[in-house]
């Protein structure tokens, strides 16, 4: 790894972690009903809401009644987004005259918004109306991010109150994870973006023209759209000149910053942050990179203020940040290192040219304004953290480059992982953790004071297994069925690597992709809508079923024998548990895909 590379690293986990404490901080007089600063003002507007949407917001709710609320407001969103977007041709703010989306691929991308996975198997800008961006797509990445949100929430007081029933509100919960967390944020990112040269605006796409005229065959149609053949059955052409370049354009910087904040993914155009208009500059990535960490990593400190032990937050950020630098070494290293078999230009062949590769890295499908090192931190950041948005074609990393973030997809999307869903998938894995060291003294395990008892371990089981189920039988189906594997563009162990890749994003709710595969299939609307929703609510549901039966509990005294969970120790248990669990669940089909990959590359 070059030092350049170090520096850019160190560089952004100083500012993250930095920015991290008070954001963290601030969170927890939020969801404590604290003063703010912006409650002031922003106040009235959370009133006016509980008001009109006739929620009493000081009643608090069990765990089943929290799920139904969940699950209830889920539904309808799904629900609204694909009328709307089976009915766009005929909503105003269409100014390009978009068509209505086909219904399988308006249930995909229905379901992928409001479950925060985001997948897209179209392109943003020949697809979605400005309507259907603004109302439907950005305003379900403020609502699925706030849902995951709440049912940390709900979580947390489980497990620091004490034989008690309820734990919060959801409307209450989801209202202020909006209003006074993601709202300020993505107006702050967003006007920073517009700066930096993020296109914020209601005009139609631009036309420019072109400096250099080209010409083609134009194919010829008849009336009703059909091409015209000639006497040997081939379609008739006439010649043609392009002089003038359609430029799609709209309000992008306010999707992108949501997107980002919100851990969603969802990009406004068809190559997401890999688009000038989306991530203009090194600076405007660097700052979408932040966003995309910062609440997850914001919500340890929350975690630990809230339940009155701040060495607790700290610990489950440490084990996070143990697992992610790992991974991001990996996807840096092997980029930089580049393909072997590539010689470098202009050199004679001769054995020594072969460690050569290709001079300077892995340069392939990065943005030059990038590089190595910006690309494989933001695929690193992206696939850790339940995101999705690409600067860079992960399809075209090198074996082990693609390995790093596929894995931290595998591990469950913990390492800081989804707002709110990172942090409770892994405190969930905390809870396995001592679990485990219990089973090793010969004594009843305990997270926080509370009894650690097969209920929480079963549903824990669900939580920690349902993912990889998914994935992996996703991935079975898809190179059994002739149409689903008719979708892959590579033949062999990459083309299997791009089939496990995208259904480790949708059933993990991440939303990124190898590309490569043509989603935008049957199969994959349909498969991948399943695997998204029950990847969502699979985890969510039983996280709350912990949280009632430990919200349920008595505080137990520490003993001797009790495992303190605020130590380094505790730090290696915990990254122990993670990483043996993904390696024991995925090992078999990584070594199919990117490992055969990688072995095949060297071994030439």
């Amino acid at each position: 790894m070059t030092g350049n590379a170090m520096l850019q690293i160190v560089l952004y986990l100083v500012v993250l972690l930095g920015l991290a404490w008070p954001l963290g901080m601030y969170m927890a007089r939020v969801y404590t009903d604290r003063p703010c600063g912006l409650d002031r003002v922003l106040g009235p507007v959370e009133r006016l809401v509980y008001r009109l949407c006739g929620v009493d917001a000081e009643r608090e709710m069990d765990w089943k009644a929290y799920a139904v609320s969940l699950m209830v407001f889920t539904g309808f969103s799904i629900l609204l987004l694909y009328l709307q977007q089976r009915l766009q041709a005929l909503l105003p703010l269409n100014p390009d005259g978009m068509a209505a989306v086909a219904s399988e691929l308006a249930l995909n991308t229905a379901v992928s918004f409001s479950t925060n996975t985001n997948w897209q198997a179209y392109g943003g800008e020949s697809t979605m109306s400005y309507l259907t961006q603004m109302l439907g797509l950005t305003s379900h990445n403020f609502l699925s991010a706030a849902s995951g949100m709440a049912v940390l929430m709900a979580l947390i007081r489980g497990m620091s109150r004490r034989e008690t029933r309820t734990l919060g509100n959801f409307w209450k919960d989801l209202t202020r994870s909006t209003l006074y967390v993601l709202l300020p944020l993505s107006v702050v990112l967003s006007l920073l973006l517009v700066w930096q040269g993020t296109p914020q605006t209601f005009r139609g796409a631009a036309t420019a023209t072109i400096l250099e005229p080209t010409d083609y065959d134009s194919p010829l149609k008849d009336a009703s759209g059909a091409p015209v053949l000639d006497e040997a059955g081939k379609p008739k052409t006439e010649p043609g000149r392009m002089t003038e370049q359609t430029i799609a354009r709209g309000p992008v910087a306010s999707q992108e910053a949501i997107k980002e904040l919100g851990t969603n993914g969802g990009g406004f155009f068809n190559v997401n942050s890999a688009h000038p208009f989306e991530n203009p500059t090194p600076l405007a990535n660097f700052l979408e990179m932040l966003a995309i960490l910062l609440i997850p990593a914001g919500l340890c400190f929350t975690f630990g203020a809230m339940v009155g032990d701040k060495r607790q937050g700290i610990v489950i950020l440490a084990a996070m940040t143990v697992i992610f630098v790992i991974m991001l070494s990996l996807c840096v290293v092997s980029e930089q290192a580049g393909n072997p078999n590539l010689a470098a230009a202009g050199i004679d062949q001769n054995p020594s040219d072969a460690a050569m590769a290709q001079a300077g890295g892995n340069m392939e499908g990065k943005e030059v304004r990038f590089g190595i090192t910006g690309s494989a931190l933001f695929a690193t950041v992206t696939t850790g953290a339940s995101c999705g948005a690409v600067n860079a074609m992960h399809d075209s990393f090198t074996p082990l480059g693609g390995l790093a973030p596929m894995v931290l997809m595998q591990l469950g999307e913990v390492v800081f992982g989804g707002t709110g869903s990172g942090l409770y998938g892994m405190l969930v894995f905390a809870v396995v953790a001592v679990f485990v060291a219990g089973l090793m003294v010969g004594r009843t395990p305990e997270y926080l004071g509370k009894k650690i008892e097969p209920f929480e371990m079963k549903m824990a089981s669900l939580i920690i297994l349902i993912p990889p189920f998914l994935s992996l039988m996703g991935t079975a189906l898809g190179v059994l069925l002739p149409g689903a594997k008719a979708a892959v563009a590579n033949p062999g162990a990459h083309g299997f690597s791009e089939i496990l890749y995208a259904f480790s994003s949708m059933s993990n709710n991440n939303g990124s992709a190898f590309a490569g595969l043509s989603a935008n299939a049957l199969f994959y609307n349909t498969v991948g809508a399943a695997c998204m929703f029950l990847g969502r609510f699979w985890l969510a549901i039983p996280t709350l079923a912990i949280a009632g039966s430990l919200g349920a509990k008595k505080i137990v005294p520490q003993g001797a024998g009790t495992l303190p969970t605020h130590t380094p120790l505790f730090v290696g248990l915990l990254v122990s548990v993670v990483l043996v669990v993904g390696a024991l669940t995925f090992f078999p089909a990584l070594a199919l895909g990117p490992i055969a990959e990688h072995l095949g590359m060297i071994g030439r």
